[in-house]
């Protein structure tokens, strides 16, 4: 309990507060009471979260995606954005400065997107409203009764959810607004999967491994063979239903075009997507530019690297060489796991040098599910849950050995699981005095600028170690700058798939197999690949301004941890706390 003194003194200084003061505060209190009821309604809307904040109700049901559910979510947020833009954001104190920003953007591009209706295209060629069930159960560990039988309740609706989303993919086949055949065949191969696994060995019923010993006991066969019995009557027939659609209808006049652009409105929605996913005010013209600029000045790096290197033959026998001697590939999953969990660890080791505050959440190294494996990337981070007993997953692609290059191992690792995502994110979800929505929401030029600039930052903290694995890094930064080309390129220039592959095969040590499966993805996924550099060269510029006007005061743990203590911000919100920062320490 705070003393008399300071509470009379606090209500003193406040009756004392001029017109002006009182009045900012009044809009504090009024922004408070606008992100409440966003919470609020964040919270209704979205029964995964609430499911794991302990409502058994919401466990027990997937998102609603039904039209009436859609329509509504879209009034909602616009009647949340009109009550943002009527409170000036520049009167805000406290951490509301922040928070505005992250609403504005989050709101502003759902308002902007939603348009276009999106929910007509649920999916990409690795994942999406199918996968999306299978990626909850990993990370669902019931504790009791109650928990068990509301997945078992979420599993009996499950077919209903598929149903959702086909009624959104049968609109967009009336409308021609549909994924690419070469990307619908990959997902097909993924639902094949999915069907042709036995029910009692589903993911789907991951959750029930493990369970707390009691609840084992007393009810854990009894759990298994229910979930089973649902999987095999209900659940692989709705996705035998839903394999049976994409064949006969999705593809019955299937779209050959691979740029968005040639989709209805699609120039217009490329240039929406360009601005949500890079969070600037910028054009895919632009964007191409700096992606070009950008490969050139790589280029010139790998050269440098590969003359240290010193290989007798020019650049593209170095390719060849890289990409085909045996030396460069693991034999076995397990050899290849081996590799990255020591490279995890050494980056554990060198944590606490660069950073000094680390989140309390540990990962493990994990191989891709078979079921998604051929189709997916090089390797991905699956966030973690601690409160629910859940570490994340540093996830490494163990499908097509001879395509998962050791050298490019270091720079991988560093991206997904420390200090990139599993960091960075895990830091987010432990902010505190902070609405719930900013430890949740991820702004891909945040995060991923943040994961991409960690890979150079490996070179300070001695990850890599031969010039192979320098090239490795390098080639995975004329991947991400490729990007800017490729995906500009595709949807926006009428690019062709092998116009697009031939700038990372050309360019970089990527394997063919990897290259196929990415620029796949960057068709499906139009704009997200924009993020990467974006965020990365934003962050680098800012060190290098840190660098220059701190001189010898610059402190590094300090400058990493002020960009990440206050979780995914748009660019623009970024530039301007890290140039406060620099100011504030800047003595000179």
């Amino acid at each position: 309990m705070k003393p008399i003194i300071t509470i009379l003194l606090a209500v003193c200084l406040a009756l004392a507060l001029p017109g002006h003061a009182a009045e900012e505060q009044g809009v504090d209190q009024r922004f408070d009471a606008l992100v409440a009821d966003f919470e609020a309604w964040r919270t209704a809307n979205d029964p995964i979260r609430a499911g794991r904040q302990g409502d058994l109700e919401a466990a027990a049901r997937w998102p609603d995606a039904t039209p009436a559910a859609v329509k509504s979510r879209r009034a909602a947020e616009r009647n949340f954005l009109e009550r943002l833009d009527a409170i000036d954001a520049d009167a805000l104190a406290g951490v509301n400065p922040t928070t505005q920003a992250v609403l504005e953007y989050v709101l502003r591009s759902n308002v902007a997107l939603a348009r276009f209706d999106p929910e007509r295209m649920p999916f990409v060629n690795d994942s999406g409203f199918f996968s999306m069930p299978l990626s909850v159960a990993s990370s669902t560990r019931p504790r009791n009764i109650g928990q068990a039988r509301a997945w078992l309740s979420r599993l009996e609706a499950l077919p209903g959810f598929l149903a959702q989303h086909r009624h959104w993919m049968a609109r967009g086949v009336e409308d021609g607004f549909v994924q690419p055949a070469y990307v619908v065949d990959a997902v097909i191969g993924q639902i094949e999967s999915i069907v042709e696994t036995p029910a009692t060995g589903s993911p789907l019923l991951e959750p029930f491994d493990g369970l707390p010993a009691a609840l084992e006991a007393a009810h854990g066969e009894a759990l298994r063979e229910r979930a089973s019995r649902i999987v095999e009557n209900r659940v692989r027939p709705a996705y035998r239903a839903l394999l049976e659609f994409f064949r006969s209808e999705y593809l019955a006049e299937p779209r050959e075009s691979i740029g968005i652009s040639k989709v209805p409105d699609g120039r217009d929605y490329y240039r929406a997507l360009v601005r949500h996913h890079t969070t600037l005010d910028t054009t895919p013209e632009e964007v191409h530019e700096r992606g070009l600029a950008e490969v050139e000045r790589i280029r010139a790096e790998m050269e440098t690297v590969m003359a240290e290197a010193e290989f007798g033959g020019d650049f593209d026998e170095f390719l060849h060489f890289l990409r085909n001697d045996d030396r460069f590939y693991a034999d076995t999953p397990r050899e290849l796991l081996m590799h990255a969990s020591y490279i995890a660890k050494r980056a554990d080791d060198q944590m606490p040098r660069f950073f000094g505050k680390l989140p309390r959440l540990s990962y493990g190294v994990r191989p891709v599910p078979d079921h998604m494996a051929p189709t997916y990337t090089t390797g991905r981070y699956w966030p973690g849950d601690l409160e629910n007993g859940v570490a994340g997953g540093y996830m490494v692609n163990t499908y097509a050995l001879d395509q998962r290059p050791l050298y490019t191992l270091p720079a991988l690792t560093l991206h997904e699981a420390v200090p990139g995502h599993h960091h960075q994110g895990s830091l987010a979800r432990e902010i505190e005095d902070v609405p719930d929505f900013r430890r949740q929401t991820y702004i891909t030029a945040f995060g991923e600028g943040w994961a991409l600039y960690t890979e150079h930052l490996g070179i300070e903290m001695g990850i890599y170690t031969t010039p192979y694995e320098h090239f490795g890094r390098l080639s995975y930064e004329m991947w991400r700058a490729c990007r800017l080309v490729v995906d500009t390129g595709i949807h926006y220039f009428g690019w062709s798939r092998e116009q697009a592959e031939a700038c990372f095969l050309e360019n970089s040590a990527l394997a063919e197999h990897n290259v196929r499966t990415e620029v796949a993805r960057y068709i499906a996924w139009p704009g997200q690949a924009l993020a990467y550099k974006t965020g990365e060269m934003l962050i680098r510029d800012l060190r290098g301004r840190a660098e220059v006007r701190l001189g010898d005061d610059f402190d590094l743990r300090a400058f990493h941890d002020h960009i990440l203590i206050d979780g995914a911000m748009p660019l623009d919100t970024l530039e301007a706390r890290m140039e406060a920062w620099i100011e504030a320490n800047d003595e000179g």
